[in-house]
């Protein structure tokens, strides 16, 4: 079996409220994605999200934004890899990252969840696996811990914003090489990116 990428998740909160908020930057590169691809997301309650099957740059590629609350964020990942039998090597998660400025973004494989609660039960869904794919998109910090949670589910100014574009575009353009497996020269075309 092949551990090409099969699933891109984009990680968020559901609800107008949430619309367009920091941590919902995951979400919405899944939904830049589709929109290129000219795909409808259709609401699957078996998987606890809004899904759509796409061709995309010659990859036909399963996208996901769950509609749980972030924190059971891989209720919905889990779920689609059960039915679709994909192992974590063959999912991409789409979050925002508190570790990166506005106008970054970072592919990376495995590691820890970083406090990120969609990360965090991804993990614990996948039985400790942390071995699928992340793509992080900076949104930057606040400063200080006591303040990150009404910073996260808040809207960026308008230049930071079009700052997280910019890197969401970044990233689209760097994916193909990543989903044909060539994660170095992707890491290396999006990470000397900087808006």
């Amino acid at each position: 079996m092949s551990d090409k990428v099969q699933l891109i998740v984009g990680l968020g909160n559901p609800g107008a409220q949430y619309d367009r908020t920091r941590h919902n930057a995951g979400a919405d590169l899944v939904s830049a994605l589709a929109y290129q691809c000219r795909a409808d997301f259709k609401q699957e309650s078996r998987f606890h999200g809004r899904y759509a099957k796409v061709n995309w740059q010659g990859y036909t590629l399963h996208l996901l934004i769950p509609t749980t609350f972030m924190n059971l964020s891989g209720q919905a990942v889990q779920a689609l890899c059960a039915f679709y039998k994909l192992t974590p090597e063959q999912v991409l998660v789409v979050h925002d990252e508190l570790d990166l400025p506005p106008g970054q973004a970072r592919f990376k494989k495995g590691g820890g969840h970083g406090g990120h609660n969609g990360l965090k039960d991804i993990i614990a869904r996948f039985g400790g696996n942390r071995d699928f794919h992340r793509l992080r998109l900076g949104i930057g910090h606040p400063g200080h811990a006591s303040q990150v949670s009404g910073y996260v589910l808040g809207k960026a100014p308008a230049a930071e914003q079009q700052l997280i574009e910019l890197a969401t575009d970044a990233s689209l353009a760097a994916l193909p090489l990543g989903l044909d497996d060539n994660w170095s020269k992707a890491m290396n075309q999006l990470h000397s990116f900087t808006a």
